[in-house]
Order: structure tokens, then sequence, then C-alpha cells
């Protein structure tokens, strides 16, 4: 296996982070579904509100990295389920601001906890210098496809208003 030379998908870095995600993330996805009925999204849009106080779904978008139809699916099923609020803007009635209810909070007050503890241990593998390194090495990497993808080097888009991806076919 080698990341500078792959071969096959098991070589990709996207396809070793995906594993690595899958792997950690499922204690949380148990946990989340398990014990409090949310998805790992869900999740992660209440922690977000928690650590950033309240915004606008947009920008809660940009912020979970999800598409806005989604995370709006999310707000409205968090808010369903008592866990976050909408806050209309009475000046413009097509903007709202979402916030955590006070359930929302104990939520993740509770969960915190038991997030960082999973995380410690997926962490514990690497000593202290490696643990430097990594995190060194991941702001690079993410700064480096953060510059690569403004570029737009792949000028294809899915199509998503229109059921799904756009396929281009060879002729």
């Amino acid at each position: 296996m080698s990341l500078s030379q792959p071969r096959i998908v098991d070589d990709l870095l996207n396809y070793r982070l995906s594993c690595l995600l899958a792997a950690s993330g499922a204690m949380i996805t148990r946990l989340c579904e398990g014990r409090y009925g949310i998805t790992r999204r869900e999740w992660r849009v209440i922690a977000l509100l928690a650590a950033h106080g309240a915004m606008s779904p947009s920008e809660l978008a940009q912020r979970a990295q999800l598409e806005r139809a989604r995370v709006s699916r999310l707000v409205t099923g968090l808010a369903g389920k008592g866990l976050l609020a909408r806050i209309g803007d009475t000046e413009d009635k097509r903007r709202a601001t979402v916030r955590l209810t006070a359930a929302g909070q104990a939520l993740y007050d509770e969960l915190l906890p038991r997030s960082i503890q999973f995380n410690r241990e997926v962490l514990s593998a690497l000593d202290p210098e490696e643990l430097r390194s990594f995190e060194s090495a991941l702001d690079k990497l993410t700064a480096q496809a953060t510059r690569i993808a403004a570029l737009k080097p792949v000028p294809e888009k899915a199509d998503r208003r229109h059921g799904g991806a756009r396929r281009v076919r060879s002729a």
C-alpha cells in the first residue's frame, strides 16, 4: 500500500480516510442512533450550533460541509424532535436563524464527553510526536485540497436539481 504511488483504490488518500472515518465514526453512530435517536449528521449540526452559536441555515451548511437542502431537512427533523428552533427574521420573512433548544444543549452536553473519549481512544495509537506530525500533515493536506478545489479542476458538476449526477459519455 502506498499513498505516494497509488495503484489501486486501497492506496488512495480519500479511500483511506473514508475507512478511518467509517471505523472511528461507527462508535459515535451507534451511540447517536441507539441512545439519542439522532443520526451522525444531526449530531454534527447540533455540535456546530453548540460550538458556534445560532446561525443561518446557509452558514450551518457551509460549516457542516453539507448541501443546503440536506441541512434544511436536518434542521426540520431536529426541530421536530425539539432539539433546534428556527427564529424568523422580523424584517425578511425568507430568512431565519437556527439555534439549539435547552433539550438540544442538554443532548450536546451529554454526548460531547463521550465523543471526546472515543476521539482520545482512536488517537491513543499515536505517541505525542506522531500526533503533532499528524495534525500538521492534516492541516497541510486540508489547505492544499482547498486550494485545488478553488481552482475547479473538474468542470463537470452533478445536476442534482434534475434527479442526480450528470453523466458524460463518450460519443
